[in-house]
């Protein structure tokens, strides 16, 4: 390697620094840059050569010893891992991609559908507010069911469940930005969404996210719909961010 051509380059501040380390990395191995049984720079040159601070790279690397594509030595260094007696998954930077961009979407429709809902409890009629409820139980029986016997049914209620709220807010550049969320997701990351979603946005705590919003528009109370759907979407972006296992 040249001095012209660093293993690594600097990090512009992106939303989730350890990740973009770990993918860094992750990638000088997948490309051969790094192979088994290399030493990794230290922790404080990795701090360094990305621009970032030293908690950062310690996450990183915590995150690709957790799954196994670098071993730590106590008081010798982090090596990369031999790929044939790898316990986990190796991570792809691809993984780490569809994360971000499902993070970003959920938190994109955050503030619209925030807005939306609010709009529907005021404007909702009494045939769109069956509509809606209607919608909600099926999701409800469906999740009972759990992943294994209806994950894509579960997930296509839900889409349809907030977009029938989003039309009733009488909004129509609302309707026109969560087409866009969902044609976005449906077109490029479904596998993904769908994978999430059987791991993540299952079960009673989730359900009871999503009647909160349910009960605010029942209810014609406005800010509580619009804090309820916040509530729901900032935390479905939270533990897609948090996980480890994404792949």
């Amino acid at each position: 390697m040249t001095e012209n051509s660093p293993l690594f380059d600097r990090i512009d501040r992106p939303r989730r620094l350890p990740d973009e380390v770990a993918v860094s990395i992750s990638s000088a191995i997948e490309n051969g840059q790094l192979k088994p049984g290399d030493r990794l720079p230290t922790e404080a040159e990795l701090s360094q050569r990305f621009g970032v601070a030293r908690t950062v790279v310690r996450e990183a690397i915590s995150f690709l010893r957790y799954n196994g594509v670098v071993d730590s030595r106590r008081g010798v260094g982090a090596f990369v891992a031999d790929p044939s007696k790898r316990s986990a998954f190796r991570i792809s930077p691809a993984c780490f991609e569809k994360r971000k961009q499902i993070v970003q979407l959920l938190q994109l429709r955050t503030g619209v559908q925030a807005g939306a809902s609010a709009l529907a409890a005021e404007a909702r009629s009494d045939e769109q507010m069956s509509e809606i409820a209607g919608l909600f139980k099926k999701m409800e029986t469906a999740d009972l069911l759990g992943p294994e016997a209806a994950l894509e049914e579960r997930v296509d209620l839900e889409l349809q469940l907030y977009r029938a709220i989003t039309v009733a807010s009488g909004n129509p550049y609302y309707v026109d930005v969560v087409t866009m969320i969902e044609t976005n997701i449906q077109d490029n990351l479904r596998s993904a969404f769908l994978k999430n979603a059987a791991t993540s946005e299952f079960g009673p705590e989730i359900l009871n996210e999503h009647r909160a919003v349910i009960t605010a528009l029942a209810e014609s109370d406005a800010e509580a719909a619009r804090l309820a759907t916040r509530r729901r979407f900032e935390r479905a972006a939270e533990r897609l961010a948090a996980r480890a296992d994404f792949a």
